[in-house]
């Protein structure tokens, strides 16, 4: 009986292909990481096809928390060397003893140096094996893995089993093929158990959602063009499904040797690091805002949607992806270069850390396409709640208060996360054609890890920021607070509480402007509710933005708006009021002026 290598202990159960037979299991993992996780699911299927056995084997362990040594996911396949004596055994022990090995390494060893020592491990038992059992002289297996370890894959390959990425419905061989001739008469020039000084390919990728790994042996892309595999690939099926409709493809088209596939997709990625994101814009030029008609990394420009003091906002065609975006290009002119850089930071920081519908995207680029300083997101067909204000009807009390509850659920949305926007404003909301919200710009916002704007350069805008902003303070949720309750303010009588304040003033707080009188159809509880959240004492207001949301949302529910008062003549017919009032001081007059007998 063939046992693993001395020394490794017998792998656990885990999901895996035998292949004997045409079996297809799933498995789905979410593992553990800052604020998201790496999230993936695995699929695959096996058939022997017109060998007499099947001589593939494969695998897939996930790292499991205080039992492992380190934290990653592994997806392996072996192709036992057709012909040899014990191919088979070979194969499986290559795969169950290199999980064995590599989840044993230390963690402060990195990926490339665990899965090194671990194949040159069971490399050398294979040669040893081989050359002591005569039932088992020259052994051998090819070896194809993939590695996902938080935000970056690795691939370890030894043979002619191959490793594909789908990425924006584009397919890719990340494997080079150890073989020499082609067709039938190809032979291996690299095989784990043919020599002891075994020649290993590793190389890396970053990890982005929605891509599709297929991990194969030679039976499948021996028969399947690469056209072929694409289509069943693009099709998104599930993977275990996927799979087994790759393998039946394979076998349909005449393949005569076994037929292992293993298919890995991948739903999201753990953020990236704040040293990550500053590394990748450190080294980006900042040029002056393009003109609409250029192409830039692949993005035509198509129009200028706003040319703001700062930045300059850009719909464009996403040429790769087919998409619309929107591109904010910054204004070297106006700012200091750090200051820039500091504001493109926070806002993939946080879209890297934040996935509501409430926040405003993000979108991330891949490694090199990025030439430039800009950031890049998806375009959203709606207008800011800016833009709403403009024009008539004014907002009624079931859609302002809609709208105050969703700005709020976005705050807290930050806030758990540990962010402060510092620049909620009716600019900053984007109101959605189809009815939702999104809260955008956080280039100036106060976030953990991460240092923050020099005190020149305080953020916010005056009208919106509440009085311990001017007196030197950073910012926390009451700010945020206040500056809601301002927006909302503003959203039902198109005025500011305080008065428009200018940059660089120093402005008093004194008594907020009635709202009432500028609204006099909506109930008492709403200037009460956001006279609160705007208090220029910070102790007088909410203890946080959920209180403030639902004194709104059970504001609406336990009364609707009051019944408008009664209008006088002159709000009726200021015209008539007037004649009236001319028509008595002109009888006063004239009685004032009759001779007395």
């Amino acid at each position: 009986m063939l046992s693993p290598p001395p020394g490794s202990p017998s792998p656990p159960p885990s999901p895996r292909t035998r292949g004997e037979g045409a079996t297809s299991r799933p498995f789905m993992s979410r593992l553990d990481r800052f604020d998201h996780d790496l999230r993936f699911e695995i699929g695959f299927a096996s058939e022997t096809g017109k060998r007499a056995d099947n001589q593939d084997y494969a695998a897939a362990r996930i790292g499991r928390p205080r039992v492992d040594a380190r934290r990653a996911t592994v997806a392996a396949l072996a192709d036992g060397v057709g012909g040899r004596k014990g191919g088979r055994d070979a194969a499986e022990i290559c795969v169950r003893g290199f999980l064995d090995g590599f989840f044993s390494l230390p963690a402060p060893l990195g990926v490339r140096q665990a899965a090194a020592r671990a194949l040159d491990a069971i490399n050398g038992w294979i040669v040893a094996q081989g050359r002591v059992d005569p039932q088992r002289a020259g052994m051998a297996t090819t070896f194809t893995a993939l590695i996902l370890d938080g935000r970056t894959g690795h691939c370890v390959h030894v043979g002619d089993s191959r490793l594909y990425r789908l990425r924006d419905n584009a397919l890719e061989q990340l494997t080079e093929d150890h073989v020499l001739g082609r067709g039938e008469l190809n032979v291996l020039r690299r095989a784990v158990g043919v020599e002891l000084n075994l020649r290993i390919d590793h190389h890396t990728f970053p990890l982005r959602p929605h891509e599709r790994f297929l991990l194969c042996s030679d039976g499948v892309h021996g028969s399947l063009r690469e056209a072929e595999l694409r289509r069943i690939l693009v099709e998104r099926a599930t993977p275990e499904r996927t799979a087994g409709d790759v393998v039946a493809a394979a076998l349909a088209a005449g393949s005569a040797d076994n037929c292992t596939v293993l298919v890995v997709d991948i739903l999201d990625t753990p953020p990236a690091s704040a040293e990550e994101i500053s590394e990748s814009f450190e080294s980006l030029p900042l040029p002056d805002a393009p003109e609409p008609g250029a192409v830039i990394d692949d993005f035509r420009i198509d129009a200028l949607l706003s040319d703001g003091r700062y930045a300059r906002l850009m719909r464009a065609e996403d040429l790769r992806a087919g998409r619309q975006v929107v591109l904010k290009f910054p204004k070297p002119d106006v700012a200091e270069d750090e200051v820039y850089r500091r504001a493109f930071l926070n806002e993939a920081f946080v879209a890297s850390r934040v996935r509501s519908p409430w926040i405003g995207e993000t979108i991330e680029l891949p490694p090199k396409r990025q030439t430039r300083l800009y950031s890049a997101m998806p375009f959203l067909d709606g207008e800011t709640l800016e833009a709403r204000l403009q024009r008539d009807p004014p907002i009624g009390l079931d859609e302002g208060a809609r709208l105050a509850t969703r700005m709020a659920r976005a705050l807290v949305t930050l806030h758990r996360a540990g962010i402060i926007h510092r620049d909620v404003k009716p600019d900053n909301v984007m109101l959605l054609r189809d009815g939702g919200l999104k809260l955008l710009d956080l280039g100036v916002a106060r976030l953990p890890q991460l240092e923050d704007f020099p005190d020149d350069h305080a953020p916010g805008t005056p009208s919106y920021m509440a009085p311990e902003l001017f007196a030197g303070a950073r910012g926390d949720e009451a700010t945020d607070l206040f500056a809601l309750g301002v927006t909302v303010y503003r959203l039902f009588t198109r005025a500011y509480p305080y008065g428009e304040i200018e940059p660089f003033s120093k402005p008093r707080f004194g008594k907020a402007a009635s709202f009432a009188a500028r609204r006099p159809d909506l109930p008492a509880w709403l200037e009460g509710a956001i006279a609160r959240a705007i208090a220029v004492d910070p102790a007088r207001r909410y203890g946080d933005v959920l209180e403030f949301a639902f004194e709104i949302e059970n504001g609406v529910k336990r009364g609707g708006p009051a019944e408008p008062p009664k209008k006088a003549l002159y709000q009726k017919n200021p015209l008539l009021f007037w004649q009236a009032v001319s028509a008595l001081l002109a009888v006063l007059l004239a009685i004032a002026l009759a001779p007395r007998h």
